[in-house]
């Protein structure tokens, strides 16, 4: 099977199984968001829901958050991984965020990665689901599905993302990283991949290397 066919198959079988999918993150507004993808980082989703709602209380805009100090903000966040690097870049984000921004999260990727603590995957999150940018933001789960699947040989997280977005037409990559990155989380987990519950099964190059027969073909 060629990557064209592959590519066809699976993001049919996404839409046709998968058509309503969103983040697993809670949140309000575009700075809520911001604030909860820059907190997930190699962080579950869980564990950000499970602080986010004092946090927001606590500070509900940019400018709320821009006048804090590391230690007011800090035992918000403590529960959460790397909180004393994602403290400062909270603060220092959001003080640009006024300073900079008029306290709106910038629409551009090129605008959001300028915030301290934003890299590529977290403002490609933040453009595709705020301002529906046609971007794919890979993080580990998505890295992982892609190379199983055959959509990408990609050795690096920039790789991959450039074939995702060579491939998967502009309309539906919003949506993409969504199904990738839950396929990911639920059925193509990284110690044992669920091949006997997984759909794309059919399509997927490693799947097909383990020369294992579906249920139901020969």
């Amino acid at each position: 099977m060629n990557r064209k066919d592959r590519y066809y198959h699976i993001i049919n079988w996404f839409r046709e199984n998968r058509p309503e999918v969103a983040s697993e993150l809670h949140f309000e507004s575009p700075f809520q968001l911001l604030v909860a993808v820059m907190l997930s980082a190699q962080c579950t989703d869980r564990r950000v829901n499970m602080v986010t709602p004092a946090l927001f209380e606590a500070f509900p805009t940019p400018e709320k958050l821009a006048a804090a100090d590391f230690d007011t903000v800090f035992p918000y966040i403590r529960s959460v991984s790397y909180p004393n690097s994602k403290c400062t870049h909270l603060v220092a984000a959001a003080k640009m965020l006024v300073a900079d921004f008029g306290g709106q999260v910038p629409a551009s990727v090129e605008e959001l990665m300028r915030l301290p603590g934003v890299g590529r995957k977290t403002a490609n999150v933040v453009a595709s689901i705020v301002w529906d940018e046609p971007v794919i933001a890979v993080d580990t789960h998505v890295f992982r599905v892609s190379r199983r699947l055959g959509l990408s040989d990609g050795k690096t997280v920039e790789a991959v993302e450039r074939d995702l977005e060579r491939h998967i037409p502009a309309e539906y990559r919003s949506t993409a990283h969504h199904w990738l990155i839950l396929h990911g989380r639920y059925v193509c987990v990284a110690r044992r991949p669920r091949c006997e519950a997984c759909g794309l099964a059919g399509w997927c190059r490693e799947f097909a290397a383990k020369g294992v027969s579906l249920p139901g073909k020969a």
